[in-house]
């Protein structure tokens, strides 16, 4: 067992992680832009979905209001990595639903991964937020799969797509190059208007169109600072 990937260890960091998020997402100042429609959703009620890119995952926590927003969850991998996420998230107040993208060369993900669907659409219909980094866990960066598209045609939840950014921020060496926040600096939420996937739309179209929309927002967050 490789000694990062040991429960102890894990647990320890996903500990300290969660720490300095909170105090980096508290001291940042943050600029949120066509906030109004998401306020309007928070107040109606209901499931949504929301989606940010893999490499915002450390930012996403700032734009939902625990005290006002719907109570939230969030599709982690069942991978040795998305343990440590599901451990520092959970820490912030974002539970997570465990699941995984299906391959060829790994049948038991693929029923992972539907079993995260179902636990998903369940949360959905019950009122609850879900929480999607639609090109993870392993990209192409900025590409958006399936999944997101596929829980809003069956569950008819509202999908809000939000664009995130700090400065400073640290960049990770990782496949998606994600963004950590640094303390006391500024921050940017852009939020692309709620979208409703008809049961009919055609999923291939939608995911052009959903992730040329979220990589938009998550540019005019970056352009914001």
């Amino acid at each position: 067992m490789r000694p990062l990937r040991h429960p102890w260890v894990q647990a320890t960091l996903a500990w300290l992680f969660s720490c300095w998020l909170r105090l980096c997402l508290s001291t940042t100042r943050w600029q949120r832009d066509n906030q109004s429609p998401v306020d309007a959703l928070w107040q109606e009620g209901g499931g949504v979905i929301v989606c940010f890119w893999h490499s915002r995952l450390s930012l996403s926590p700032a734009c939902w209001d625990l005290s006002r927003a719907q109570e939230p969850r969030v599709m982690v991998s069942l991978s040795p990595d998305g343990e440590f996420i599901t451990q520092a998230v959970d820490r912030l107040g974002f539970p997570a639903i465990r699941g995984s993208s299906s391959k060829k060369s790994a049948p038991d993900k693929a029923k992972g991964g539907a079993e995260a669907f179902r636990q998903g659409l369940r949360w959905l219909r019950a009122g609850g937020a879900l929480a999607i980094t639609p090109d993870g866990p392993r990209g192409p960066v900025e590409t958006m799969a399936e999944g997101a598209v596929m829980l809003a045609r069956a569950s008819g939840a509202p999908v809000l797509l939000v664009g995130l950014a700090s400065a400073p921020a640290l960049t990770v060496d990782t496949w998606d190059r994600g963004k950590v926040p640094l303390p006391f600096g500024r921050g940017a939420i852009v939020w692309a208007d709620p979208i409703r996937a008809t049961r009919n739309a055609d999923t291939a179209t939608l995911r052009a169109e959903w992730a040329a929309r979220l990589s938009e927002v998550t540019r005019q967050a970056e352009a914001r600072l």
